[in-house]
């Protein structure tokens, strides 16, 4: 997270600060610096935790109450968005706005790899998982996550991103779903195959 004299550098170059955090813990560390907005990750996100705390986090919904409460800054909620009822759940909770990730893998502008897109409609479980690159990360729990999540160590960012990239880079050229990250929200089954602008005009006009 930048400091006070970073950010103030920042604001005076004209840049708007939005930081992501996981609790309200840093939500207020976040606000004490000077941030403009805060963007909220739940643990339901697919892909890397953002924040300061590497660990699985808050539901979002209880992580939006709780940062209303700390902090008096926009909130932009991440995290298990994917449809009209969970867009309108965490506007009614506090936030601003919503960022959402999953739900727009499968729509055709989205470059997911082809073995990745097959998976996201589908009942497959996600896990939080080191083992692609040493950063926790939720992803869709393949033979590679669940069997080294285990032992992959908590400090080797970005080490262990770099010694299985090739790995990763030659699964999905061959469209080996077992061996690459398939990162992913806890809400991938609600991801639809539309193009972007109708799923944004349809969580909108729904919600």
């Amino acid at each position: 997270m930048p400091d006070s004299a970073a950010i103030a550098a920042l604001h005076a170059a004209g840049s708007a600060i939005w930081v992501t955090v996981g609790n309200a813990s840093e939500a207020k560390l976040a606000a004490g610096a000077g941030v403009d907005a805060l963007i909220l990750q739940g643990t339901e996100a697919g892909g890397h935790r953002g924040g300061l705390r590497d660990d699985g986090g808050i539901g979002i919904l209880a992580l939006t109450r709780l940062a209303a409460r700390a902090v008096d800054l926009p909130l932009i909620a991440a995290g298990g968005i994917a449809d009209s009822p969970s867009l309108a759940s965490v506007l009614c909770a506090g936030a601003a706005a919503a960022q959402i990730g999953t739900a727009f893998m499968l729509a055709p502008e989205a470059g997911t790899n082809p073995a990745h897109r097959a998976l996201i409609a589908g009942p497959a479980e996600t896990g939080l998982t080191r083992a692609f690159t040493g950063r926790l990360a939720r992803g869709l729990i393949n033979r590679f996550q669940a069997e080294h999540s285990a032992t992959a160590p908590a400090d080797a960012y970005p080490q262990i991103h770099h010694v299985t990239s090739p790995l990763r880079a030659a699964a999905r050229a061959v469209g080996d779903a077992s061996a690459f990250n398939l990162w992913a929200g806890q809400a991938h089954e609600l991801a639809q195959v539309l193009p972007a602008g109708e799923i944004v005009r349809a969580l909108s006009a729904r919600a």
